[in-house]
């Protein structure tokens, strides 16, 4: 099946989407099974946080949509202090660090599709909030940021052979151990999340 020419956006939160939504003149067109909003070009689904949310809110799109490319885009966490609060990264490589393969023990390697020119990290998915320093110095040896959805969206994407690009923001760092922090983090930095991807992503999918 040809690909259409819609970029889907798959988004965790409306507390992440909202610029995206505005800032697009996007129109809520559903609000089951998955809220999306809509326009001629743009489609943005709220998955809802975790790996399953995202996976079924990225096969939806793909299957119903047939996007020309998917992109997951929303916050992360810095497993240190070396990528500060607001700080955009393209991801080049997801681990997913609570999911070892049966054959191995390691964790499952991902690799979304890559645009050159942009600052690139690793991510590590995992379906549990990392908020504890330790913990986060050890995942700090094999990945950069973390998340909990970006595995499942480049999973997803493969099986549709549909192009995956994430992007994600600096939320919280191993000084930020409470969900308030990073919800005022989030409102912090997202509108100038949105017009990065307006200004230097959009032009170049």
């Amino acid at each position: 099946m040809e690909k259409d020419t819609v970029t889907a956006i798959v988004m965790a939160t409306m507390l992440e989407a909202k610029p995206f939504v505005l800032g697009m003149s996007l129109k809520q067109s559903q609000k089951k099974p998955f809220p999306l909003f809509q326009n001629d070009n743009i489609l943005l689904i709220i998955s809802g946080i975790g790996k399953a949310n995202a996976a079924m809110a990225t096969i939806y799109s793909c299957y119903k949509f047939n996007p020309a490319c998917i992109c997951n885009l929303g916050a992360a966490g810095a497993t240190d202090f070396s990528h500060p609060l607001g700080e955009i990264f393209h991801i080049n490589k997801i681990i997913e660090y609570d999911r070892p393969e049966l054959t191995t023990g390691r964790p499952c390697i991902h690799k979304p599709d890559i645009l050159n020119g942009f600052q690139t990290a690793k991510l590590s998915t995992s379906d549990m909030t990392v908020l504890d320093p330790d913990e986060r110095k050890e995942i700090s040896i094999n990945a950069d940021l973390i998340d909990m959805e970006g595995a499942s969206v480049a999973q997803a994407c493969r099986k549709f052979n549909t192009k995956c690009f994430i992007f994600k923001f600096v939320s919280d760092t191993p000084d930020h151990a409470r969900d308030e922090d990073i919800v005022r983090n989030i409102r912090l930095h997202r509108t100038r999340f949105y017009e990065f991807f307006i200004r230097f992503v959009m032009p170049v999918l």
